[in-house]
């Protein structure tokens, strides 16, 4: 039964984004950056004159952060609702022996994909993307500060939002939600992190 459980909530998580991946792609161009005349109107003055601060408004959004691929995000929720209800244990990293915060992490995000330190804090200090609040796509990390100045506690963000997390000794592997004051109160910050290669390329283009 909580074998069908998982099965069925990770469809639930999944099929939004697969919904947001095929809306992606039906408003992309075809392959030659042409639309067709039925769409598009011919360009009026007030077009043209627009056109010609386009690069400047371009340059501005170039230093958005973009969002974790649709395959990447789908593998890290799927690992992560797979290990429902597995019980906290500091230090802990895998299935069998138990996760900790961090650990869970560690381990939805696969090393052989992304690149991530042990602890919260070392994630939430030198590494992924800072990204707003209302900003937060599925697969992001969320930080907070409980009974501490410091970050030392994360979650992964699953959408609307939940989140799934290790919360503490004596609990499990659970999905929480950010609109309790309790959570609301000790947020700090949220980060995107990219695979290796992706990031990567980010690097190299800055």
């Amino acid at each position: 039964m909580r074998s069908f459980f998982k099965t069925w909530l990770t469809i639930c998580l999944l099929m939004p984004l697969a919904a947001h991946a095929t809306n992606r792609e039906q408003r992309l161009p075809n392959v030659n950056g042409y639309t067709p005349k039925s769409h598009a109107s011919a360009p009026s003055s007030k077009d043209k004159k627009s056109a010609k601060y386009a690069p400047s408004l371009a340059s501005s959004k170039s230093g958005l952060v973009p969002p974790m691929g649709t395959k990447e995000s789908s593998d890290v929720l799927s690992r992560a609702v797979n290990v429902l209800g597995t019980p906290y244990r500091w230090g802990g990293s895998s299935p069998s022996k138990g996760f900790d915060c961090s650990g869970l992490v560690k381990y939805a995000f696969n090393d052989a994909t992304f690149d991530l330190p042990r602890t919260s804090n070392a994630m939430a200090s030198g590494h992924g993307e800072k990204v707003d609040r209302n900003d937060l796509k599925p697969g992001d990390l969320i930080f907070f500060n409980i009974k501490s100045r410091r970050v030392n506690h994360v979650a992964i963000y699953l959408g609307n939002d939940r989140f799934i997390h290790a919360p503490r000794r004596g609990k499990s592997v659970s999905i929480d939600t950010l609109k309790k004051p309790y959570w609301e109160n000790h947020y700090v910050v949220a980060k995107r992190v990219l695979p290796k290669e992706q990031n990567a390329l980010r690097v190299v283009q800055r």
